[in-house]
């Protein structure tokens, strides 16, 4: 029995867990920018919010992150089957999660530390080997 999928090979295993880092880092940016945006005058006006974050580097940051992790992900897509990559691609919520409560300080629930559980076991299954 192997541990994992035969179509998972360490350049594979390598690339989707470049692209979950990726997808982590893509998010806090977007969260950190948006979060460091200084409260508009006067109720929300899209024009003035597109003028700050169009100048906001963290969220350029984020897009950046989700730019370099889109062709790593294609990568991975050319060397194994999607139906494989998704669901090992859901491990990025996971590491959202942990993420937000670790670099972030979000208060994360036993209910969500449970459902974070739950896909991490599920990707599990997916991924494993043939008895």
């Amino acid at each position: 029995m192997t541990f994992l999928h035969p179509d998972l090979t360490l350049t594979v295993v390598l690339l989707v867990a470049f692209s979950i880092v990726l997808d982590v880092i893509g998010q806090l940016c977007f969260k950190l920018g948006l979060d460091r945006l200084p409260e508009l005058e006067g109720g929300f006006r899209l024009n003035a919010f597109w003028g700050q974050v169009f100048n906001a580097p963290l969220l350029w940051a984020g897009i950046g992150a989700y730019a370099l992790e889109f062709f790593v992900w294609l990568e991975a897509l050319s060397r194994a089957p999607l139906s494989l990559l998704f669901p090992a691609g859901a491990l990025a919520y996971c590491g959202v999660v942990l993420a937000g409560k670790v670099v972030l300080g979000e208060t994360v629930s036993r209910r969500r530390w449970l459902a974070t559980l739950v896909i991490t076991v599920g990707v599990m299954l997916v991924c494993a080997g043939h008895a």
